[in-house]
This record gives structure tokens, C-alpha cells and sequence, in this order.
């Protein structure tokens, strides 16, 4: 990589939300950014890991049995197969980073498209 990557300016390019936008790759991992605000739909991913670090705001990760509250510099790793729901009461921005190709709700058919930034 020849030059650093400033994620603050990668999250100003778009203003949609549930949209993540990858950055780079590392490892046949994505690293993306996204904004989001509202709730996501219940899912879980049965082959790999959720990583959510929160850049702005404060983002709740709804679980069956507990909420998980994150605040800037937070991070919460949602184990794979644990059905979930990230909640944003405002604006948040999260950095992502997940296997290439792992669809953002668990389902290829409902998937949001990678796009890059």
C-alpha cells in the first residue's frame, strides 16, 4: 500500500446507510466503512466472526439474550452462528472487516452489493 488510508475521508464520499463501502483488503478480508442509522434486520453469518468497531456515535448489537452498547473506539466481535441485530439511535460509523464475499445479512439473496470507495 503506498499511501495511508484516512477512513474519516472514505466515510464522507456517501451519505446512504447499510451500504458498506470497502477500503481495502487484507488477508481475503474486506475492511470496509459504513454509516448507519435505524435498525438492521435480525441475522447471523454460520461461517465466520462480525467484527463492528465504532468510529462515531454509539451503536447497540441487539442478541437474543442481551444488548451490547459501543461507543467511539469500541469493538464487539459477534461469534458466527449468534443471531444479532445492530441498532444506531443516531448516525453511526463503523469500521467492518470480514471475509470477502460475506454477505452483510447472513443471506446472498438479501445481501447489500460491496461497493468500492
Amino acid at each position: 500500500m503506498a499511501d495511508s488510508i484516512s477512513l474519516a475521508d472514505k466515510l464522507a464520499t456517501f451519505h446512504d446507510h447499510w451500504s458498506p463501502r470497502t477500503v481495502t483488503t487484507f488477508n481475503d478480508c474486506d475492511v470496509m466503512v459504513v454509516k448507519v442509522m435505524g435498525e438492521f434486520t435480525w441475522h447471523k453469518h454460520d461461517d465466520t466472526d462480525d467484527f463492528f468497531l465504532v468510529l462515531k456515535g454509539h451503536l447497540d448489537i441487539e442478541l437474543r439474550d442481551r444488548t451490547v452498547t459501543l461507543g467511539p473506539g469500541e469493538l464487539y466481535v459477534v461469534p458466527k452462528g449468534v443471531e444479532h441485530r445492530p441498532v444506531a439511535r443516531e448516525e453511526v460509523h463503523l469500521m467492518l472487516i470480514e471475509p470477502t464475499g460475506t454477505p452483510n445479512t447472513g443471506d446472498k439473496a438479501t445481501a447489500a452489493a460491496r461497493k468500492l470507495v
